[in-house]
């Protein structure tokens, strides 16, 4: 079969590996209809993901159709057309019980802290992704979800991951009637983050980013206010006067370990990887947010350490939610948003391109070339 294949740092392919096998009674087999590009696969394209091996397929957001299953598979059945969130949960342990998928205790061996997720490297599992042609789905009676008749698949890849991060964002931001949301971040989790603050009843919502044809993006799809943080002597200052020096009501780092802004956070954090990716967002929005405010993480950081200023969120007594969305969780209320055309995920895609162009794509993705937003990738079975 054909997958895209990691060979170092900014180095990746198209080429055939061998099929998936069912190795477990609970695996399926899954024939990929489409996988997208994340902004998370830029941390491994890059090298910022400790222990990124060399021949790993990426890939944590696809759908497609049920090819074979195991012994013990009772709730799918073969031809049946799936989302698959990115999420891999066996839906037993003291977590999954809970309702953290991202924190399955069983899925991952390889930590404590994250439960396993498709593509992202074996500090995540190790599990081979969904830019290819066919993919082996773990503990497939938890996570995959028949997608509902009617439903645009291109609305349903958004399903496995963006739609739920950037609404579990704004979940975890606490949102009250009329707050001031500020977002750093306009790639399509900062977006989509933006769009669900509505949701939630915010009075108004602010988006920061560099790129121009994403804050014009932004301003189009979420209808919210966007500014270049380049035009801003200080990102935060300007935040304070924006808010009656009060600070925002919450704020959302929706950016993570790729963050421009800070000589220092980019060379010690993306360069030199001495911390865990930069830390110029989270940094922005502890000074930003007003005192007793809320910081809503879900931008992805390495597993090790990072230069925060903790002594700022403890004096301005500050609360903190981050996690890997629970996408599993919240899939029958974004199903319903999509289906009463309260969300519109697939307006986020702005590149089809198909599987065998995937070096093009994470080219184009990485350079922000294009007024690239969202790249889906569309595997030759699912183009006849």
């Amino acid at each position: 079969m054909l997958a895209m294949n990691y060979r170092g740092p900014k180095r990746v392919r198209i080429d055939e590996k061998p099929m998936p096998e069912i190795k477990h009674p609970q695996d399926a087999i899954v024939r990929v209809t489409r996988s997208c590009i994340c902004g998370s696969d830029l941390h491994l394209y890059n090298g910022n993901v400790p222990d990124t091996r060399v021949g790993s397929t990426f890939g944590h957001e696809f759908t497609g159709i049920v090819e074979e299953i195991g012994s013990e598979v009772t709730k799918l059945k073969v031809g049946d057309h799936v989302l698959v969130p990115f999420n891999i949960s066996c839906g037993q342990c003291a977590f999954c019980k809970q309702e953290l998928y991202g924190n399955c205790h069983e899925s991952n061996p390889e930590a404590t802290a994250v439960g396993a997720i498709y593509g992202y490297s074996h500090t995540a599992g190790g599990y081979n992704g969904g830019q290819a042609e066919y993919v082996r789905v773990p503990y497939a009676n938890v996570g995959p979800t028949v997608i509902p008749e009617g439903m645009d698949p291109d609305d349903a890849v958004l399903l496995t991951d963006v739609v739920p991060t950037g609404y579990q964002a704004a979940e975890m931001a606490g949102i009250q009637k009329g707050d001031t949301v500020l977002i750093f971040g306009a790639g399509p989790i900062g977006i989509m983050a933006a769009k669900c603050s509505w949701l939630f009843g915010a009075g108004r919502v602010i988006v920061l980013d560099k790129e121009e044809y994403r804050l014009e993006f932004a301003r189009n799809y979420a209808d919210c206010e966007a500014y270049n943080f380049e035009e801003m002597d200080d990102p935060v200052l300007w935040a304070k006067k924006q808010t009656d020096w009060m600070g925002a009501d919450v704020c959302i780092d929706a950016v993570g370990a790729e963050a421009a802004g800070n000589v220092m956070q980019t060379i010690t954090g993306r360069k030199l990887l001495l911390q865990a990716g930069s830390a110029t967002a989270l940094h922005w929005a502890i000074n930003s947010v007003k005192k007793g405010g809320i910081i809503s993480i879900v931008g992805v950081y390495g597993p090790t350490d990072n230069l925060v200023p903790i002594g700022n969120v403890l004096n301005k007594g500050l609360t903190i939610r981050a996690n890997q969305a629970s996408v599993k969780r919240l899939l029958p209320r974004l199903i319903e948003h999509v289906q009463n055309g309260v969300l519109n995920p697939k307006g986020l895609i702005t590149h089809r391109i198909p599987l065998e162009e995937v070096a093009d794509g994470y080219r184009m993705f990485s350079g922000k070339l294009d007024n690239c937003i969202k790249t889906v990738l569309i595997p030759p079975s699912a183009r006849m």
